[in-house]
């Protein structure tokens, strides 16, 4: 019997990899190649490509939970579809089945079923890896974001910023990005955020990086920025909600998570620059004190 269709088809993959055959692993490394694009040929086509036969195709699919490959290749054509959606498509797809319930009600279900999903498949490893990556005094840490995610990028800015030093927020002007990269040295951190409606800039600001030998920590969605291709850690935040905006809950919430970690992790120096900062903040009498 084969599993609810829950979770995406790259989802479904990285859950299933270590199970699968040498021959299977071939093929999905295929799929994940130009993802989801790369599933959509025949069966024939994609075996060709990964070099294996077409029953290594339907068995593979069978194991992720499909019925078939042809229930699999409908699933990855309802992702992509859902990659390009615009707002006003995405308020439609959500208008027509809607429960007879308050929006408050219906975010927030949509907002914890999000959490509760992109948590099961976040990869502490990966996520302590990120906060050894964010930590370490020898890297500068850069962050970018997009026409809406750039409010993330500034927000980590503002609390990374006094937590160490080294940390640059990239001007939303994407004129002036091959400045920040000419900067760039081995080893140094580019965080950048990449919803869907992904950015052709963001794409090749990774990879200019990647070339500079920056690592890439990539904040997308859960069907995958094409820049994860370049990324060294990706953080895949389930954002769809009842809305013609995608939600950022998710992927705020893994920030100041990490925040706290590196926060944690750089106390002594972080704890000496706060006092530092907030002389600078009595000096400037920016906040009002009742004393």
């Amino acid at each position: 019997m084969s599993e609810p269709l829950t979770g995406t088809v790259a989802e479904r993959i990285r859950r299933r990899f270590e199970s699968l055959t040498r021959a299977e692993r071939q093929l999905t490394n295929v799929i994940l190649e130009n993802y989801p694009v790369s599933g959509l040929g025949t069966i024939t086509t994609l075996a060709e490509t990964a070099e294996v036969s077409t029953p290594t195709a339907a068995r593979m699919a069978r194991k992720l939970g499909f019925g078939g490959f042809p229930e699999m290749q409908a699933a990855l054509r309802s992702e992509l579809e859902a990659t390009l959606s615009n707002p006003i498509a995405k308020h439609d797809s959500w208008a027509a089945n809607a429960p007879d319930t308050h929006i408050l009600n219906r975010f927030a279900d949509a907002v914890t079923d999000n959490l509760r999903q992109t948590l099961q498949q976040l990869d502490l490893d990966d996520f302590n890896a990120v906060v050894d990556l964010l930590s370490d005094p020898e890297r500068n840490i850069y962050l970018v974001g997009g026409r809406i995610s750039r409010s993330m990028a500034d927000y980590f800015f503002t609390h990374m910023q006094v937590i160490r030093d080294g940390v640059t927020l990239i001007s939303p002007n994407s004129n002036t990005w091959p400045h920040y990269v000419l900067n760039m040295k081995e080893g140094d951190v580019l965080v950048a955020f990449d919803i869907r409606r992904y950015e052709h800039d963001t794409q090749r600001l990774a990879e200019m990086a990647k070339e500079r030998g920056a690592k890439l920590v990539l904040f997308t969605d859960q069907w995958g920025s094409p820049a994860a291709k370049h990324a060294s850690h990706s953080f895949r935040a389930r954002i769809e909600v009842p809305s013609a905006w995608d939600s950022s809950a998710v992927i705020l919430f893994i920030i100041e998570a990490l925040i706290a970690a590196v926060q944690t992790e750089r106390w002594e120096e972080t704890r000496d620059r706060m006092k530092a900062l907030e002389q600078l903040f009595d000096q400037t009498k920016l906040f009002r004190k009742f004393t």
